[in-house]
């Protein structure tokens, strides 16, 4: 899976949305649940450092056992520590790739989320950086 687009955060304009107090269930809905609690801004929900905080478009499909989707738009912040088993951005010899990082026996792995693609073991003489760690993935339905 390959990084197509980077887009920087910019806050312009802050839109509140209703938010439910209530849960949301599959079945029918009760009259009582319109109760609005609050007004939810999206920027807070989803974004917690504006100022490391980029999203990314991502083409392919190496990541679809983890819900990453080709054409979906990742949040990804630049200030997280890439820790075991969390899924990063890594620029791997010039191009950005998303993956799962995972330390095996001290050695760096790239792990796909797809059995059709292998994992790739980082070596020192690749150039090897963790961009960022992803915190959401905006798929449309």
């Amino acid at each position: 899976m390959k990084v197509k687009k980077i887009y920087s955060f910019e806050k312009k304009v802050r839109q509140k949305h209703p938010l439910f107090i209530a849960s949301i269930s599959a079945g029918f809905p009760s009259p009582a649940d319109d109760y609005i609690d609050k007004k939810l801004d999206l920027n807070e929900f989803l974004i917690k450092n504006p100022a490391a905080t980029f999203f990314v478009k991502v083409e392919g499909d190496s990541m679809l056992k983890a819900g990453i989707h080709s054409g979906d738009i990742l949040i990804v912040d630049r200030s997280l520590r890439p820790v075991n088993n969390r899924i990063v951005i890594a620029r791997l010899n010039g191009e950005l790739t998303v993956k799962r990082i995972r330390k095996i026996k001290g050695e760096v792995h790239l792990t796909p989320e797809n059995d059709d693609f292998e994992s790739v073991k980082v070596s020192e003489d690749m150039d090897f950086e963790v961009w960022g760690v992803v915190t959401q993935v905006i798929h449309p339905v």
